[in-house]
């Protein structure tokens, strides 16, 4: 499931980075369709993190917020690019993509 959603956050993102052009309405149908598959990704990404039995021997987990906020941002982009204010400096942040967070160990009691 994490490896479906990073694949189609990833697909997204690439649709997203190679636009640079006014878009046009056939383009404007596409990132339609882009918000509404983030939309999803956004509701599975939550039920699974819902849904998700943490072992106490887990060693990882799937950082869903991380996923929450590279989704955010991805969003964000289109809608700046479908409805641009003015011409601004772009945003120096990169999206991490690593999802896996180290399970923190139980201290033994003594």
């Amino acid at each position: 499931m994490p490896t479906t959603v990073f694949r189609c956050l990833l697909l997204s993102l690439a649709i997203v980075h190679g636009s640079s052009d006014a878009a046009s309405a056939h383009e404007q149908d596409h990132f339609s369709l882009i918000q509404r598959q983030l939309d999803t990704i956004e509701r599975l990404a939550t039920r699974a993190e819902v849904a998700r039995t943490a072992e106490p021997d887990d060693r990882y987990r799937f950082d869903y917020p991380r996923l929450t906020q590279d989704i955010q941002r991805i969003r964000q982009g289109v809608r700046s690019y479908l409805s641009p204010s003015r011409a601004q400096p772009r945003d120096p942040h990169e999206m991490v993509g690593d999802y896996r967070l180290d399970t923190p160990q139980a201290e033994a009691s003594p």
